[in-house]
């Protein structure tokens, strides 16, 4: 089943949302496992 137009802009949004999230983090520990929950989560796609 090809992915439409609107959830290819859901996924793109999901996506900058949590770069965002990982770049506001201040705490680098904390930024660090952002990071990590976000590639592990990607990598299911």
């Amino acid at each position: 089943m090809e992915q439409t137009d609107s959830q290819f802009k859901a996924f793109i949004r999901f996506i900058l949302d949590a770069l965002k999230e990982v770049e506001e983090e201040q705490d680098k520990e904390k930024r660090n496992k952002k990071c990590q929950k976000f590639l592990k989560t990607f990598k299911r796609f």
